[in-house]
């Protein structure tokens, strides 16, 4: 009887156990998200790549994140500096960053000015092949901590858009307690293992693991020194079908998707599951031709000839049926801000002009092939993108387009990893091995200063940093793209950016393809998701779940 009874209380011992580990495991929140692409690192010096800096959010915090009224809301700074608390000073020259004094990394050490020092030394230090130095090497002359909780930069004169750029995203500070004795066992940090495996980190979340291909996981961070999010766990799947990603998003098999395609939104909000929410963030899709000597085809040299190029495709076709009319083709890299020309117009379809402009500059269907060619050389070009399904379609739409005017396109697709590889990885694009390619480029958000056409961010092999793959220079563009980042005069810096948006035009180094505003589909259980353009998940950690 003795033994009946204590096996009786065995098991309702486990039955007890088992159920208070269900009533925990149903406590924990965990948020599923699909992402069409999966990122190329997770280190915020080696990326231009939308998906990692999205990510970043969640396990490394900035001096400030951009809120989704494009307002700058501190995190490890006490307030944002201005003029009138003294942290801008009279010149505009130097800021200063008051850090808070209860900010940890997620190993419980102090997150310190320290960090901020180190992070801009292995931006600027060139035994590393960063992304981008910019604004680092040409902008700043100095990073200094005066104690533990300061951090003055300063600046050789004024930088307008210091609140898009300094130590935000693509240089937040990283951790130096885990980095600097690699960096000193090693020479560079350009081959650390927190690259892709950043334990350490600064954000609501910590990082766990990512099995490439397939998924990412990131867990709450205990020592985070903000409010405690709802949510236990971030678990991301590598989704590249789109209409996979719309499938698990009804059926709520995943709770949030982005990157998603205009024609998937009313299928999205018809379910009555899902909160879709188009976020300006000046992304604009479009096509950025390769004018190198060096790598390009020889009628990519030739402005006419791109002006051709892109009168011979139906942009606005492309809207009206793969985009369901719900977003247009833009006229600016600056579309939808007071920085786009007011005048600016895109360049129409018309294949018969551009059929024209291309007899006038010599590639003619010299032996009947279908395809133009001259001294010999066919009218081939390549032209990339990733392998994000509607780029694709779109390939395939302007392929026929162009080809009934005699230009033959060969059509490549790489893994969002490859395609937006930097030089250093030998990605074609970096490399120039590539005539048109097709992807969507932002400004430094909410700031509309850019870097991509810069002559000093033509990578090389002697200084394998920067993000111009087009190999674009122009010296008056780059004039007053300085003269626009030293001008704090709105009005004025406004035109500055109105004769860039000519240069652009009349250089036709870009052609929009559609206006490009972030589009998030939500689950509705979730909420408090005020999504920004900026900073994506700036305020994860206070999303809750409907009861």
């Amino acid at each position: 009887m003795f033994r009946n009874r204590f096996l009786a209380l065995i098991v309702i011992l486990v039955l007890l156990v088992g159920t208070l580990g269900v009533s925990a495991q149903d406590d924990s929140v965990v948020l599923r998200v699909d992402l069409t692409q999966e990122m190329d690192t997770l280190n915020p010096l080696y990326t231009n790549m939308w998906f990692s800096t999205t990510v970043m959010d969640l396990y490394l915090a900035s001096p400030w994140f951009i809120d989704d009224e494009l307002n700058a809301v501190p995190v490890l700074v006490t307030e944002i500096p201005t003029a009138e608390n003294g942290g801008i000073s009279e010149d505009g020259t130097v800021i200063t960053l008051n850090l808070r004094d209860d900010i940890v990394w997620s190993d419980g050490e102090p997150i310190t000015s320290a960090d901020f020092v180190f992070t801009y030394d292995m931006i600027i230090d060139e035994a590393n092949t960063p992304a981008s130095r910019f604004p680092y090497a040409e902008r700043v002359a100095s990073v200094e901590a005066p104690d533990a909780q300061t951090v003055v930069v300063t600046f050789n004169e004024p930088y307008a858009p210091w609140l898009s750029v300094l130590f935000t995203n693509g240089s937040a500070p990283l951790p130096k307690h885990v980095l600097e004795p690699v960096f000193e066992s090693e020479g560079t940090i350009d081959f650390a293992a927190w690259n892709r495996a950043p334990e350490v980190g600064s954000g609501p979340f910590t990082f766990v693991e990512w099995q490439e291909g397939s998924l990412m996981r990131f867990v709450k961070n205990e020592n985070w020194y903000g409010d405690e999010p709802a949510i236990s766990e971030v678990f991301i799947r590598f989704v590249p079908d789109d209409a996979t990603v719309v499938a698990a998003l009804v059926s709520e098999d995943t709770d949030v998707g982005t990157f998603i395609a205009y024609g998937d939104v009313p299928s999205l909000e018809e379910s009555g599951k899902i909160n879709v929410e188009l976020v300006q963030s000046s992304y604009n899709e479009g096509w950025f031709f390769n004018v190198d000597p060096e790598t390009a085809h020889p009628a990519m040299l030739d402005v006419n000839v791109r002006k051709a190029l892109v009168m011979g495709f139906n942009r606005d076709q492309i809207n009206e049926d793969l985009n369901l009319g719900i977003t247009y083709t833009p006229a600016s890299y600056w579309e939808n801000t007071p920085y786009a020309r007011p005048d600016a117009a895109p360049l129409p379809y018309d294949p018969e002009a551009a059929a024209q402009l291309l007899d006038e500059a010599g590639w003619v269907d010299s032996d009947g092939d279908g395809v133009r060619d001259k001294d010999g050389v066919a009218l081939e070009l390549r032209y990339l993108t990733n392998q994000r399904q509607i780029r694709q379609d779109v390939q395939v739409v302007a392929q026929q387009q162009l080809g009934d005017i005699g230009v033959s396109l060969l059509l490549e697709n790489y893994p969002s990893e490859v395609f937006f590889g930097s030089y250093i990885d030998d990605a074609p694009t970096a490399h120039g091995r590539y005539d048109i390619q097709e992807f969507s480029s932002p400004t430094n958000f909410p700031d509309p200063s850019v870097t991509r056409w810069l002559c000093s961010e033509i990578p090389t092999d002697e200084s394998p940093d920067g993000v111009n793959d087009q190999r674009y220079c122009n010296e008056e563009f780059d004039s007053l793209m300085a003269q626009a980042d030293s001008e704090t005069d709105t009005n004025a810096r406004i035109e500055l950016f109105h004769q860039m948006d000519q240069i652009i035009t009349d250089d036709a180094i870009w052609a929009g393809i559609w206006y490009d505003p972030d589009l998030w589909a939500i689950n509705n259980r979730f909420e408090n998701t005020r999504i920004s353009g900026a900073d994506p998940f700036w305020n994860i950690s206070d999303w809750t779940v409907a009861s």
